[in-house]
């Protein structure tokens, strides 16, 4: 049983079904560069895993180029899972390799993989750092969310393999070979033991902030066709403060919901090709506000299925998203007049304005001042005509994109990215009263980092999945994780004295069962 298994793993690493001995020094070489390519990998796989909550962005931005949408992140996501785990298991076979004393013959097929994930992993990460940098502060904020699991695993990986660290040590034949073997070994693990010192994290703390309040991003956009009433009224449901979205004028001067501006912007989420042959290309001012209300806004959702939801909705969500529309923001403001619930929104356009009385901020104004809601009940972000609007909407509450902004007009309400901010930062932002919303945040560990931190509140396409949120994904007192941390540590240390120990006997028998063979039998 075990030569067929001796055999099964030879031939899956190596490709050869019989032992061979071959130079070992290069052997060697190559499971150095497959442990290289192996960490790499799984280092990718982490950074795409976390960007997964933006993946919106990269789909929206080769969608601007190409006029087509696809799901490129998750043919991203698929790839690198699929690399990531070949070289895990090619890896795993590699150290059974070592504990059974096996050559370590890699495949010339391996390689040639081995060589393709490593150029996979360069061009993607260079692809972050020219195309997406800004994502890279989501990676390091991640951390303070993963870094004490991550030590944790690494204390695991660490005591698993340190039983082939001992048995290569007794096995050197030179005292530099084992001084070296051992000062590296013991290094990386006084790091990894030591680490959890200078881990920093926002839910390792005493006191745990209020949950933060649900903004509804363009509605409840990841289970309803984004800026639509279907999608406002599904985050009603999710109890939000708040719904995000965008406006636009029409033609006719009549403001209305939609994200995508410029020429071709309805060619994402209608059916303006099939409704206006040849004027797909046109903008906002190419068309009134009843020609854009006889579109259709919502069977896109369903075909494109851009956030990996549909599947969730029953038939009956289904009909009700393939016959949704354009709304008029009217339409929209009676909606949270009626249920108490505020609006901020994006001017889509506003920059080519010509003067407040021809901007989209005075005609947004004006229609919001005759729908009767509460001013109060309107946060106001669009910051060129801001002044302007003050003066003939009074009421409305003034959100900043920038501290700055904020400090020099004497505001106390904050609309940022939730990379932008540091959790020190909104800690010191709320001990000075100071509304934080950040957007966008849809996934939960990103959630429970901010909700220990201490947001406001937080813009979300997942409104159905934070509100069933009780408690964040994790939160420990100091005293608790330090207790954790110590008694993994000296656990770890246990365990690896006595493997220590085994691999010192086990040596030691094998060496003199070696040295009974080797020794003639004298005659009688």
């Amino acid at each position: 049983m075990f030569s067929i298994s001796r055999t099964c793993l030879r031939g899956i690493y190596s490709c050869q079904w019989n032992s061979q001995n071959r130079r070992q020094n290069r052997s060697c070489c190559w499971f150095s560069f497959l442990s290289f390519v192996s960490i790499l990998a799984l280092s990718w796989m982490y950074v795409c895993f976390i960007a997964f909550n933006d993946r919106d962005d990269v789909n929206w931005k080769a969608f601007e180029t190409l006029q087509k949408w696809v799901n490129w992140y998750l043919i991203v996501m698929v790839v690198s899972a699929v690399l990531a785990t070949y070289c895990l298991f090619l890896l795993v076979f590699g150290l059974l390799h070592l504990t059974i004393r096996e050559p370590l013959n890699l495949h010339w097929l391996h390689k040639v993989f081995l060589f393709l994930g490593l150029l996979t992993v360069s061009l993607g990460t260079a692809g972050f750092c020219i195309k997406w940098k800004d994502e890279w502060k989501t990676v390091y904020m991640s951390f303070q969310a993963t870094a004490p699991f991550l030590q944790l695993g690494a204390v695991v990986a660490l005591t698993l393999i340190s039983w082939l660290v001992f048995q290569s040590y007794h096995r050197a034949r030179t005292a530099a070979c084992k001084f070296f073997i051992m000062m590296t070994f013991l290094v990386v693990s006084t790091a990894v033991f030591l680490c959890p010192l200078a881990i920093c994290s926002p839910c390792i703390t005493k006191k745990l902030p209020p949950k933060p309040a649900l903004v509804g991003h363009r509605g409840a956009s990841m289970i309803a066709p984004e800026n639509t009433m279907m999608s406002f009224r599904k985050s009603m449901e999710c109890d939000v403060v708040a719904f995000e979205t965008d406006v636009q004028l029409s033609k006719d001067m009549k403001p209305f919901l939609m994200h995508d501006n410029g020429s071709s912007f309805l060619l994402r989420t209608t059916d303006v090709k099939d409704k206006f042959s040849g004027r797909d290309g046109g903008m906002n001012t190419n068309f009134t506000l009843q020609e854009l209300q006889t579109l259709n806004a919502g069977k896109w959702f369903e075909r494109m299925d851009p956030l990996q939801s549909v599947s969730s909705l029953s038939k009956e969500e289904k009909m009700e998203a393939n016959n949704q529309t354009v709304p008029s923001l009217s339409e929209l403001l009676v909606m949270a007049k009626n249920h108490n619930v505020s609006l901020i929104f994006d001017l889509k356009n506003e920059k080519n304005s010509t003067g407040f009385h021809n901007s989209d901020s005075y005609h947004t104004t004006e229609t919001i001042k005759k729908s009767g809601i509460s001013p109060e009940k309107i946060w106001w972000l669009p910051p060129e005509y801001r002044h302007d609007v003050r003066k003939i909407a009074p009421g409305f509450k003034q959100v900043y994109h920038n501290e700055e902004d904020m400090n020099a007009d004497g505001g106390s309400f904050l609309n940022m990215k939730y990379s932008s901010l540091s959790a020190h930062k909104i800690s010191e932002l709320r001990e000075k009263n100071v509304s934080v919303n950040l957007w966008v945040v849809n996934e939960r560990w990103l959630f429970s980092l901010l909700w220990c931190s201490g947001a406001s509140s937080v813009t979300t396409n997942a409104c159905h999945v934070l509100k069933n949120m009780s408690k964040p994904d994790w939160h420990l007192e100091p005293n608790i994780y330090m207790a954790i941390w110590i008694s993994v540590d000296v656990i770890s240390l246990l365990l690896m004295f006595g493997l220590f120990l085994w691999q010192r006997r086990r040596n030691h028998v094998f060496r003199q069962n070696a040295s009974k063979r080797s020794v003639p039998l004298l005659p009688h």
